[in-house]
C-alpha cells in the first residue's frame, strides 16, 4: 500500500463532492462540495486550490458506469471532468468505478437520521468518500493502484 493523502471526487451536474485520505491511506473523510461550474473553470480552480493545501499524491474521480458496465451521459462527463482536472495539474488522476456511491451515500444518510432536503451538499461528499475508500480498500487488498490513469492508454 502507497502512503499519502489521496483526493476523492465525485463529479455530478450541479456539485463535486470532495473527500480526502489520511497519510496512511487508511480512511476516507469529506472535506467540502464545490458548486460544478457552468462555464469557465472556477470548480477546476477551487479543486486545484485544495489539493495544494492537502498535497496528495493522486487524485481520484468517480466513473459513474450503468449497472451493466456501460457509458452513460454522466460516465462521459466525469471522464471530460478528469481530463480537464489531469490537464491542470501535475497530481495523477485517476478514474475509479463508482456504481451505486450516490444510492449508497443516500442510504448512509437516511440510516443517520439525516433529512434528504437538507443535505445535498452533504450527499455528494458522502459520495466522494465512498468513492475513495473504495479506492483505498482496493489498493490494500491488491497492492495495485486502483481504476485506471487518465491520460495514458491505460485510462478508458
Amino acid at each position: 500500500m502507497r502512503s499519502g493523502v489521496r483526493v476523492g471526487i465525485d463529479v455530478g451536474k450541479a456539485r463535486i463532492g470532495v473527500a480526502r485520505s489520511d497519510a496512511h491511506a487508511m480512511l476516507a473523510t469529506p472535506v467540502e462540495t464545490v458548486p460544478r461550474a457552468a462555464t469557465g473553470d472556477a470548480d477546476i480552480r477551487r479543486i486545484l486550490q485544495i489539493t495544494e493545501e492537502l498535497n496528495p499524491i493522486e487524485i481520484v474521480v468517480g466513473l459513474p458506469l450503468a449497472l451493466h458496465g456501460g457509458h452513460t451521459a454522466s460516465t462521459d462527463d466525469a471522464v471530460a471532468f478528469a481530463t480537464a482536472l489531469a490537464t491542470a495539474s501535475a497530481i495523477p488522476v485517476r478514474l475509479v468505478d463508482e456504481r451505486l456511491s450516490t444510492v449508497s451515500a443516500h442510504s448512509a444518510l437516511r440510516t443517520s437520521g439525516k433529512r434528504q432536503k437538507g443535505s445535498r451538499g452533504i450527499v455528494d461528499q458522502v459520495a466522494a468518500v465512498i468513492i475513495l475508500q473504495h479506492a483505498l480498500d482496493t489498493e490494500r487488498g491488491s497492492a495495485l493502484p486502483p481504476g485506471s490513469l487518465v491520460g495514458t492508454n491505460e485510462g478508458p
